[in-house]
């Protein structure tokens, strides 16, 4: 493979910020701390330098943190055929000689991870840096829609593309897409009409084939229970609801009352009686909510069986009952 050819992919290009070493004769300007690169993609990681006039660079090299001591990466197995440098003078004073050494990675791998460390090796003892060097994070490219607050009062919600992976060099925008067709709109954020039907997804420019995974608000709660079958009184007895919803959906359980409003309000995904008694029979609702939207399920009906109770004998016609009149004993009780 030759690395002098136009790399493959994405290149991160990295700002310089100082980074020097005490002695004032030597002096390296690193990268920033931290940069995240693409897997299979090119990264390069810069270092300018400064050393003393009469100093004779014999080696420079740059390595990792992976090994106890210092391993050229030209010499490392893991980065045969992707590793090459490219350095070079600038220019030099009465005092001292100014350099940049720039490292290149192709074709990274997630164990390219690590931290990267410039060195040079000189006739006087050489130089290296005691600072911290280059932390390189390699991951796949991902991307995901985050929901801005909501403004007072309005039904529209700003969704925003968000890159997991900030990639320095690396500006573009996003192809927004509803319902995994893309629209015509570009841009950072996305607007969105709170309680709409349909799903909202993300793309980086670039990276069409890999969008994010969509949001949406909350479809129609299903609600079902368990253990199925006749509900008896003094069992245990779970209603769960559920909504397929992105974000997670947060639920919210009422009773219904027939000519009243809803009662009293249950938060949680599950409702659950133990035991449940004959006065929980009715109607009840499950709410699913999220940022984008909220539903209520079909009224779920509870049943509840139980055995005869309170039962009593009334005499027709009531009152004191005489020899050869005729009465009737009916037999009352409260059961289902």
């Amino acid at each position: 493979m030759n690395l002098r050819t136009a790399a493959r992919g994405f290149v991160a290009f990295l700002l310089s910020v100082p980074a020097l070493q005490g002695n004032d004769d030597w002096a390296f300007t690193y990268p920033s701390r931290n940069i995240c690169a693409l897997r299979g993609s090119t990264v390069e990681i810069r270092c300018n330098y400064k050393y003393p006039y009469a100093t004779i660079v014999e080696k420079i090299l740059w390595f990792t943190n992976k090994h106890n001591e210092p391993v050229d990466l030209r010499d490392d197995t893991d980065y045969t055929g992707r590793v090459e440098y490219s350095c070079f003078r600038h220019s030099c004073t009465w005092s001292s000689c100014t350099g940049t050494c720039k490292l290149i990675i192709e074709d990274l791998r997630q164990s390219d991870s690590a931290e990267y460390k410039f060195r040079i090796t000189a006739n006087n003892g050489g130089a290296l840096s005691d600072l911290p060097g280059v932390k390189l994070s390699v991951t796949d490219h991902r991307v995901e829609v985050i929901i801005l607050p909501r403004p007072t009062s309005q039904n529209w919600l700003e969704l925003e593309c968000h890159r997991m992976c900030n990639l320095t060099g690396y500006r573009t925008y996003s192809n927004w897409y509803r319902n995994e067709i893309q629209q015509r709109h570009q841009g950072y954020s996305y607007w969105f009409n709170i309680n709409s039907e349909y799903r909202v997804s993300c793309a980086a420019t670039g990276f069409e084939h890999l969008p994010s995974p969509s949001v949406y608000a909350p479809e129609t709660p299903l609600v079902g229970w368990t253990p199925p079958g006749v509900i008896k009184e003094g069992s245990s007895v779970n209603l769960t609801c559920t909504s397929e919803a992105n974000p997670v959906a947060k639920y919210t359980w009422t009773k219904v009352t027939t000519g009243h409003p809803p009662g009293h309000s249950v938060q949680g995904q599950q409702l659950s009686f133990h035991p449940i008694q004959s006065s929980h029979s009715g109607q009840y609702l499950c709410k699913a909510e999220n940022d984008l939207g909220t539903k209520t399920s079909s009224p779920f009906s509870i049943d509840v069986k139980y055995g005869p109770k309170h039962t009593s004998v009334i005499p027709s016609p009531p009152g004191e009952i005489k020899e050869d009149g005729s009465v009737t004993l009916s037999c009352s009780s409260d059961a289902s």
